[in-house]
């Protein structure tokens, strides 16, 4: 009907509508600059951070209607994300950090699955390699659950996918002005009809803009 009254518009390719900011792209690449993280990456709990990193894909979560977050996901198993308040412009940029993958395991019940999201994801605090994460997100009331979200994922070849998130954050103070994140996701996508869940734990860390240099 629509197209009868005002015609038949073409629809825009895939690739048109992956987000781009600070020239970080799918299939670019960028550069982490080198003294900053021979300072701080043996302070942090990931290690062998590359130098060099390949984006193999963009994800793109709306938190709300003035809130947008972007994560360009690269070869070195983490993903550099990039917080927007207000617009998706680069004068819109709030935060800046780099997350690598920690632990990922598999939700095999909807027993688990319920418990996971009623009383792991969302603590005061957890223990990490040793090291004690507070809880970052809260709420006024007596309990601070998940924070739920869903994240469209854009990868090469036009290809897209949804996952819902429910999320907490978690950060300890390493020292003035270095602190390592944590996050805890219970994630869900519906594959063939049926769910496929798990927990990801990652950390995370604070970045500059002038610490990232686009190469690709």
């Amino acid at each position: 009907m629509f197209s009868k009254l005002f015609g038949k518009s073409k629809e825009k390719p895939a690739q048109s509508l992956v987000p781009e900011i600070m020239g970080l792209r799918l299939g670019g690449a960028f550069n982490l600059d080198e003294l900053r993280m021979r300072l701080i990456e043996p302070k942090l709990t990931v290690e062998g951070v590359a130098r060099t990193q390949f984006i193999q894909a963009v994800g793109r979560v709306v938190m709300d209607d003035d809130s947008v977050i972007l994560r360009f996901y690269t070869d070195d198993d983490g993903f550099l994300q990039v917080v927007l308040s207000g617009g998706e412009s680069e004068e819109n940029i709030t935060n800046v950090q780099l997350w690598y993958f920690y632990d990922t395991q598999g939700i095999g019940s909807q027993r688990d699955w319920d418990q996971l999201l009623k009383s792991s994801v969302s603590q005061e605090s957890f223990s990490l390699e040793g090291e004690q994460f507070s809880r970052l997100w809260t709420s006024t009331g007596s309990e601070s659950p998940p924070v739920a979200m869903t994240e469209t994922t854009y990868m090469e070849k036009g290809k897209t996918s949804e996952t819902d998130q429910f999320v907490m954050l978690y950060e300890r103070v390493i020292e003035d002005g270095l602190v390592e994140y944590a996050m805890i996701s219970a994630e869900e996508k519906i594959i063939d009809n049926n769910y496929d869940r798990c927990v990801v734990k990652s950390t995370g860390f604070d970045l500059m803009v002038s610490d990232i240099d686009i190469v690709g």
